[in-house]
């Protein structure tokens, strides 16, 4: 079984905000606002199959919130 899609919400340095997989070098989302970051995250990890979503604090960097992303509806689910 592979594990699990996840991607947390952060701020960085320059006072923008990232979502970025756990170990990757790069964010898959930079956004001004966390509200923008969290939307584009839930956003890539529903078209990815669903996955994990957690939120860091801006203060010290724990982790606030962390939700279950359910995987996007197929529009076409028969085969072929």
């Amino acid at each position: 079984m592979s594990p699990p899609k996840k991607i947390v919400v952060q701020k960085r340095d320059d006072g923008k905000f990232e979502g970025i997989r756990p170990g990757g070098q790069r964010a898959s989302v930079v956004a001004d606002t966390q509200a923008d970051a969290v939307k584009a995250s839930r956003a890539i990890l529903r078209n990815d199959g669903g996955g994990e979503l957690a939120i860091r604090r801006i203060a010290d960097g724990q982790i606030r919130k962390q939700d279950t992303v359910p995987e996007g509806n197929d529009p076409r689910s028969s085969a072929g």
